[in-house]
């Protein structure tokens, strides 16, 4: 009882902020403009088919490109002394201080045709070469502004693997790369799946960075969603049937991740 009790503001919140909310997402996305049930939506979403399917290759390269990051720099800092790994962290989150545009802006001014990057290649008489408005750019964007969540899961889980773990492996004869296999990577698994679906989940509905560093070429699902709100095209039956469409598809992504995520703890079990 006074658990039921404890929990009923966090019950408030989820009606109020989560449920009613989808609910009215669910209800215009089978409902036309006046108010009649209608599957129409749905059947105009898939028509936008290579935006979502790019939506989520984009979203999966940058999702890769961060891990591989990640994996490296955080086992680094988890193996560092500990007044070093709270500034590398420090250094780590420090962009993340500000604005999300303001850092997005940034990229712009670097990769566009007259920026530094180019100014920099043009002392050595390269260039100038197409950055911008190009889906790299669109990549980048993501990953440096998401790679600091993959960093930080996989640092909190890599801190608390015993070295000793390592140490034995290393006396049973395991190289680097067996260590790697068969220790690291199986005691680091929650931190990868945590890692990935931070990630991926917001790459793969950005709008922002796809807008300012992609151009009009490299629209993505977010931007589409945005324009049936917001833009011309004003059109919130066919935004909500694409919102439950790109919810469909995290879900199931996120069911893959944990379902990988629980193989590998067998497999580790086993090991």
């Amino acid at each position: 009882m006074k658990i039921k009790a404890t929990a009923s503001p966090y019950l408030l919140w989820m009606i109020l902020f989560i449920i009613i909310p989808l609910g009215l997402v669910a209800y215009f996305s089978v409902t036309d403009r006046s108010g009649h049930f209608s599957l129409d939506n749905y059947k105009d979403a898939f028509a936008y088919a290579p935006v979502i399917f790019n939506s989520i290759w984009l979203a999966i390269i940058a999702t890769v490109v961060c891990l591989i990051l990640a994996y490296p720099l955080a086992y680094t800092f988890s193996r560092s002394r500990p007044s070093h790994q709270r500034t590398l962290i420090l250094l780590i989150m420090l962009p993340m201080w500000m604005n999300f545009l303001l850092r997005t802006y940034a990229w712009m001014t670097l990769l566009e045709n007259n920026g530094l990057i180019n100014r920099f290649f043009g002392f050595f008489g390269l260039g100038p070469f197409e950055m911008i408005n190009t889906s790299g750019a669109v990549v980048l964007g993501m990953v440096y502004n998401y790679l600091p969540f993959m960093i930080l899961p996989l640092y909190s889980v890599m801190t608390k693997i015993d070295y000793s773990l390592i140490e034995a492996a290393q006396d049973l004869g395991c190289n680097s790369i067996q260590i790697l296999k068969n220790v690291i990577i199986p005691l680091s698994m929650p931190g990868i799946t945590t890692g990935v679906t931070m990630v991926f989940v917001p790459s793969v509905s950005t709008f922002v960075i796809s807008r300012m560093l992609g151009g009009g070429s490299n629209m993505l699902i977010g931007d589409l969603i945005e324009m049936q709100f917001l833009g011309n095209a004003y059109n919130p039956n066919l935004g909500s049937a694409l919102s439950m469409v790109l919810m469909v598809i995290i879900l199931i992504c996120m069911a893959l991740t944990n379902m990988f995520s629980d193989v590998e703890e067998k497999e580790g079990m086993l090991i």
